[in-house]
């Protein structure tokens, strides 16, 4: 059994310590977060137990750590924990500007694992796409269409923290797009506006926004990205093939629909999305978990991992400069 160590207590870092807490290879041995009914929670959840950073690096049980903590906090937690010799998890994005990111890699790009947590590569229904993909079903891959839309905007407050739309919520769709290509993304073209929320535009951020990526052999793939979609948590793919189309569609509630009928015309009813990204993804974030602990093992390598935390960053601050400029970004 490995021990493990969660740095942030918060809603990411719980769904984590519970997932570990709950894998028979896995103990949660400490939980650490300056929030101390935050870390008092999870402890009391799970049985590990709070301490401090220095603390978790200096004990040689602990053979991965979690960073859950707040982005700003992300690059240099990981790079303290990679020189401790400790296995990392870092959620995403890696850092808030590329170039320290990039800086970074004689730490993070040595041999002591790290994983980046881009957990949609680890949800079954966009992995049996990839595979069906990867094995011809729908010939080769031509276009790419990725729909990304929340439910409704989080708190301003979290908004002026985040990095930006590109940089906290379509970075997960540069990383699935980067994932299903196959291919490196040559340029990008981005134009955005706040239609949601005037408060976020007030706080130098956007909601709305489409995105299309080249690669260099010409394969397009365009992400639509909204803070607010009024109809539930809308996540979907369609790779369009030269043989046909693979598409995963949303997450339903339920499986029962109700059919009637109005003036005559047949009409059905379905159950709602799934309205909360934690819901939608928990069987991705326990995969997630999972595949950290083949790693530990040494039974994997990071299927994702520092490069790619690298390419999504610089692919979110391309989608920036592009709105700031109205140009298309050469990468």
């Amino acid at each position: 059994m490995f021990d493990i160590t969660i740095l942030g207590a918060g809603r990411i870092g719980r769904i984590h310590a519970r997932n570990v807490a709950a894998h028979p290879a896995l103990r949660l041995k400490y939980v650490t977060d300056p929030n101390a009914a935050a870390s008092d929670a999870v402890a009391a959840e799970t049985g590990a137990t709070v301490t401090d950073l220095d603390t978790v690096l200096a004990d040689e049980s602990v053979r991965g750590v979690i960073i859950a903590s707040s982005t700003d906090l992300h690059l240099d937690q990981a790079a303290r924990a990679i020189t401790a010799g400790k296995a990392v998890l870092c959620e995403k994005p890696l850092d808030m500007d590329l170039a320290r990111a990039q800086a970074a890699a004689p730490i993070l790009g040595g041999d002591v694992p790290l994983m980046l947590g881009f957990n949609r590569r680890f949800d079954p229904h966009f992995a049996t796409l990839k595979a069906r993909l990867e094995a011809g079903a729908v010939g080769t891959l031509e276009t790419l269409q990725i729909t990304s839309h929340d439910p409704a905007p989080p708190p301003v407050s979290y908004i002026k923290v985040s990095g930006g739309l590109f940089k906290d919520m379509a970075i997960h769709d540069f990383d699935m797009a980067r994932w299903l290509l196959g291919e490196p993304v040559v340029e990008v073209y981005a134009a955005a506006s706040c239609l949601v929320d005037p408060a976020i535009g007030e706080a130098g951020d956007v909601d709305t926004a489409k995105t299309l990526l080249r690669t260099a052999t010409g394969k397009l793939c365009v992400i639509s990205n909204s803070r607010r979609s009024g109809y539930g948590y809308d996540q979907r793919i369609e790779a369009f093939g030269s043989q046909g189309l693979l598409r995963a569609d949303n997450i339903l509630e339920s499986s029962v629909s109700t059919w009637g009928g109005a003036g005559g015309n047949p009409g059905a009813a379905s159950d709602a999305f799934q309205n909360f990204f934690l819901d939608r993804y928990a069987e991705a974030y326990r995969q997630e978990v999972a595949h950290f602990a083949e790693i530990l093992a040494g039974a994997a390598q990071p299927s994702v991992g520092y490069a790619d935390g690298v390419a999504a960053l610089a692919l979110a601050e391309a989608a920036a400069r592009s709105v700031a400029t109205g140009q298309a970004v050469r990468l």
